[in-house]
């Protein structure tokens, strides 16, 4: 008998491998009985936990599990499941949480622009609106007072965006030309996604087209920002593709720990940057440069040196009352001065550097404590963006959680009894449902042990996982690693089964896109997916 032949959902995995099947779009695999029944179906009754963090991508499939009036595809029509989820995905969803949102972040960057009265314009494509909107807004998801927003469609005519690297750069571009054209726009937010989006696909070259096409819409745009009379501050939120290779040689293709690359175009004079900086430094940088005054609550340091020409209140010479800023995103392009491995430094980027041969520019924190993550945790753009608009260092849900698990006050928290315990009294089944990594912004392998071993503490019977595998920041074929370590860690606590494994392609959407949810939904009520037999219950 092979080593693991008592985990049958691991095995399944290495065999989907086998097929040419990889963990972010991996096909549906379901655990069966003897007679090649599904085991483990979420069903009327039943209590689930959704342990997944950040949230933006797991709204799509909470709907289709709790909305009694869902309208997107067939459902069940009210399955009257105990739902909790780990952190508040959106307001109004009937679902209990475990880890309430401490509340909106105010007095940010947008918030001090609106207060004094300037109009704001934020564009990107829809890949990352809730960036652009919701993040890098302090967790607010109405417009405020004079602030546009322009969300480019993403494009539905291919699968990955290995097939499409320049996105919907050309329309984002042209919409920024626009608002850089209008004088009355005093701070203009663009965001290239293309680097990240593409980055987490194992194609290369893909990933130098998009850095390329990225490249080359930079240069447009602070060249017309320039013309316009406008400063252009070019930056990043994050890393990628420029630490593309583990030190083996293998593929890395999740985010890194890397610093970004700052620069400042324009300007009279010209200011002097200081080293040492984060991402909470760029929203008090975009107040000076604009001429306004910054808040208390806004901790973060403006990257402009006090100089006796520049006026650190605002842009020298010119009147406060015409000083206009753009701030450029290039999503996912991270700083590393070593070629190897880096994709950037592969890539044509005569634009990039030009302007880092000609402007100021600095380099900032971007990972780990810098933008409230733990010690050594590589960047996001959920982190990256609130920790842009912010000005200030905004401790992540996963910090909480991991502090949680630590103290206790995790095994004691209100809305995971109330959920395990109806489980429990009731006699059904408790499903735990969400990511399987150690690395990935969505949740931790650790989050789901803990949650196992509350299961166990309070005499839950019935227990099933279902688990969603990504292949970003994982080494490749990782996902049935994980699926192994899990299938142990339930042999021995003696409770619960994986039942069911899928890519997170089809369950973490966030774009509209319904069949792929869809087929998560089927999966899970109705045990559509490739059989694979349960071993230990012939």
């Amino acid at each position: 008998m092979k080593e693991d032949a008592c985990l049958p959902l691991a095995e399944a995995v290495r065999t989907a491998y086998r097929r040419g099947g990889e963990d972010e779009t991996l096909s549906p695999l379901v655990l069966t009985d003897a007679r090649d029944r599904p085991v483990g179906r979420i069903a009327g009754g039943d209590a689930v936990i959704f342990y997944n963090i950040r949230g933006e991508r797991e709204i799509e499939l909470t709907r289709s599990l709790t909305e009694r009036d869902f309208k997107e595809f067939p459902v069940e029509e009210d399955l009257k499941l105990q739902f909790a989820t780990m952190i508040e995905y959106r307001k109004g969803l009937p679902v209990g949480v475990a880890f309430p949102s401490d509340g909106t972040v105010e007095d940010t960057l947008s918030d001090t622009i609106a207060l004094h009265g300037l109009r704001q314009v934020k564009i990107t494509e829809a890949e990352k609106a809730v960036h652009v909107g919701f993040f890098l807004n302090g967790k607010k998801e109405t417009l405020l007072r004079g602030e546009e927003k322009i969300i480019v469609p993403t494009r539905k005519d291919v699968a990955l965006f290995d097939e499409a690297p320049e996105m919907s750069s050309e329309r984002i571009t042209e919409a920024a030309l626009g608002k850089i054209r209008d004088p009355g726009c005093r701070f203009i937010f663009v965001n290239l996604p293309n680097v990240d989006v593409v980055g987490h696909i194992e194609n290369e070259s893909a990933i130098l087209r998009a850095v390329e096409c990225v490249d080359d819409c930079t240069g447009r745009i602070v060249d017309a920002a320039l013309r316009e009379g406008l400063t252009a501050i070019v930056s990043s939120d994050h890393g990628t593709v420029e630490k593309w290779l583990y030190p083996d040689g293998k593929v890395d293709t999740g985010h890194t720990d890397s610093p970004v690359p700052l620069i400042i175009a324009g300007g009279d004079p010209r200011p002097v940057l200081r080293s040492g900086g984060e991402l909470a430094d760029v929203a008090p940088t975009v107040l000076n440069l604009l001429g306004l005054p910054q808040p208390p609550a806004m901790t973060g340091r403006s990257l402009i040196e006090p100089d006796p020409v520049f006026s650190p209140a605002g842009n020298g010479s010119k009147s406060a009352a015409r000083r206009r800023v753009l701030l450029l995103l290039l999503d996912g392009w991270g700083w590393n001065g070593e070629t190897w491995g880096n994709l950037i430094a592969k890539a044509r980027t005569p634009r990039m550097d030009s302007l880092m041969r000609i402007w100021p520019q600095t380099t900032l924190q971007a990972a780990g404590e810098a933008v409230g993550l733990p010690a050594g945790a590589v960047g996001n753009s959920e982190a990256g963006h609130l920790h842009i608009g912010a000005g200030r260092r905004i401790y992540s849900d996963r910090v909480k959680i991991d502090r949680a698990i630590a103290d206790g006050s995790f095994f004691r928290n209100g809305v995971f009894l109330q959920t395990i315990r109806s489980a429990r009294d009731g006699r059904t089944a408790l499903h735990l449902l969400g990511i399987v990594s150690f690395f990935s912004s969505h949740g931790s392998i650790n989050h789901l042990f803990a949650l196992l071993d509350l299961a166990r503490r309070e005499g839950v019977r019935n227990l099933y996982i279902h688990a969603m595998l990504g292949r970003r920041g994982e080494m490749p074929e990782s996902g049935a690693h994980y699926i192994g370590s899990i299938e142990k860690k339930t042999a021995e606590i003696g409770l619960g089964k994986v039942v069911s494994v899928i890519g997170r392609y089809w369950s973490m959407d966030r774009e509209d896109n319904w069949d792929r949810i869809e087929k998560t939904y089927r999966m899970l009520v109705y045990g559509e997916g490739t059989p694979c037999r349960d071993i230990l219950n012939p």
